[in-house]
């Protein structure tokens, strides 16, 4: 496909307003290649002037009591895409930031007085970025002015948009609006300057004294201006199965509605966004495509030039022929009597390792995804021999790892009635579990498994003569004893790490 040179700005898409699409033309693209690039963000501020907003007359000093707004009506600035997003409600006003702004009631501020019907909306910028658009929202009839501004206090739809055609504004826009006629009274028009190349919006609230008849005679709107077709249409992105189609903005005194979008004369379907992924195509095939700008009059623009692209080729699978690396590392803990659990190192693949194989005694005992394993069962005093092959998704085996000989543990001999067992680091306690270590009888206080009775809060020696050795990692409650460099000290209070004869916690009593 030969285009002609140019470089388009791609409209905010997908709630994503740093994404620039551009593409460079002037030579036969070959598979259709896009190339993206990231704009960086900006800070854009402005206000609507005329009619005056609430953040106008505060820095006029007719509003009081405005807080920071007052000094910059410029940056009542907030996140953006309203009403889906954007300030929370009861914080529309102050755009989630000016909390002043945010004070609601029928006689908080200072009203403009304005006829419904044709009205001019003009914003001053004292940044002028690229602008995705304007839209204006109006309280709805009967809406509560002694509560914050919300969601349901306004009307769902605008009752005016503006299509900023993601370009740079001038420094005073004008916009004209068709104010509802339906309504007299105390009104919020918000307005939403919605910026293209940051994920933001400003919010002006403009408090307005609707009067209406009178018999005076709606301005002339001017002439009505049909929506344009998409000046350019282009590929931005395509697989095996689907192209993805960006143009840019069309514009319409009515704004526009959605686009319509057809491939090889037949219609898609439609879309508000400036882009559309058509999916479900044959591999390495060329498609036309065109698009129709709809306005919210239901005026349809001429179909923009028809654009080729193509879907890529498809991608025949080579066979995998190759095996995973062999596994390594195989190593055994939480050996028992009749258990042990197994562990070992990744192995690498050109595809990738899906599982891995355990082999007892040269008996294959498991498959696992995992890198370990648990076996169970054996025999006490016995000695087994463990080894490890990788397979990958197309079951291609690796060489089996080094053998890694265990040992089980010797059978526990039940002590003989009236004596305490000695304790067993592989073996689970309850409380109230009595052991021997060193000599020295211990309790358990809850459950446990593998704390040495010595070095552990969960173990009490049973005998108060006998004094333990003080361990800088144990806990010590007040009165417990211990023996440090031969002296036999005793806690105050509870502590632990402090060394005795020279913590004040330690008394000397030996």
């Amino acid at each position: 496909m030969v285009l002609t040179q140019q470089s388009v700005w791609g409209k905010r898409t997908l709630g994503t307003r740093s994404l620039k699409l551009i593409v460079i033309f002037g030579f036969t693209v070959v598979g259709l290649a896009c190339l993206l690039a990231f704009a960086g963000k900006a800070s854009a501020h402005g206000y609507i002037e005329s009619p005056a907003s609430r953040t106008l007359l505060c820095n006029q000093g007719t509003n009081k009591d405005c807080g920071a707004i007052q000094y910059e009506p410029q940056s009542a600035e907030g996140k953006g895409d309203f009403p889906v997003s954007g300030p929370t409600d009861g914080q529309i006003a102050g755009a989630g930031k000016y909390t002043e702004l945010d004070a609601q009631s029928s006689d908080r501020w200072k009203k403009v007085d304005m006829k419904g019907g044709v009205n001019s909306f003009t914003w001053k910028l004292t940044a002028n970025h690229v602008t995705e658009g304007w839209n204006y929202y109006i309280t709805k009839v009967g809406w509560d002015p002694n509560k914050p501004l919300s969601r349901d206090q306004l009307e769902s739809k605008p009752f005016c948009t503006v299509d900023g055609g993601n370009k740079q504004p001038a420094m005073s826009v004008t916009h004209k609006c068709n104010v509802p006629t339906d309504r007299t009274g105390y009104y919020i028009i918000l307005g939403v300057w919605e910026i293209g190349d940051t994920n933001n919006a400003f919010y002006q609230a403009v408090d307005v004294n609707l009067k209406q008849g009178g018999g005076t005679t709606t301005p002339d709107p001017g002439p009505t201006v049909l929506p344009n077709f998409p000046a350019s249409v282009w590929c931005s992105g395509h697989t095996e199965s689907s192209i993805t189609m960006s143009w840019t903005s069309s514009t319409a005194s009515s704004g526009i509605k959605d686009y319509e979008v057809s491939r090889d004369g037949k219609v898609l379907g439609t879309t508000t966004k400036t882009e559309y992924t058509d999916s479900g195509l044959l591999a390495n095939a060329n498609y036309s495509y065109t698009v129709v700008a709809v306005d919210n009059a239901g005026n349809r623009s001429a179909a923009s030039v028809p654009v080729s692209a193509s879907t890529l080729p498809a991608v025949i699978p080579v066979p995998d022929t190759q095996a995973p690396s062999r596994p390594s590392g195989l190593a055994a803990s939480n050996v028992t009597e009749s258990a042990a659990t197994l562990t070992w190192a990744a192995a690498t693949d050109n595809i990738g390792v899906t599982k891995y194989e355990v082999y007892r005694d040269g008996k294959l005992i498991t498959t696992t995804a995992s890198r370990s394993y648990a076996d169970s069962g054996l025999k006490a005093s016995t000695a087994y021999s463990y080894t490890v092959a990788a397979l990958d998704a197309a079951n291609n085996r690796s060489a089996v790892s080094a053998a890694m000989a265990v040992t089980t543990k010797a059978a526990t001999v039940t002590p003989a009635p009236g004596t305490t067992a000695a304790w067993d680091s592989a073996k689970t306690y309850l409380a109230g579990d009595k052991v021997m270590y060193n000599g020295i009888e211990y309790t358990a206080g809850w459950w446990t498994k593998g704390e040495q009775p010595d070095n552990s809060d969960v173990w009490k020696a049973a005998s108060t003569d006998a004094v333990p050795t003080w361990n800088n990692a144990k806990a010590y409650n007040g009165g417990d004893k211990v023996v440090y460099e031969g002296h036999t000290y005793k806690a105050k209070w509870w502590t632990k790490g402090e060394i005795p004869g020279k913590a004040g916690v330690w008394t000397l009593i030996a």
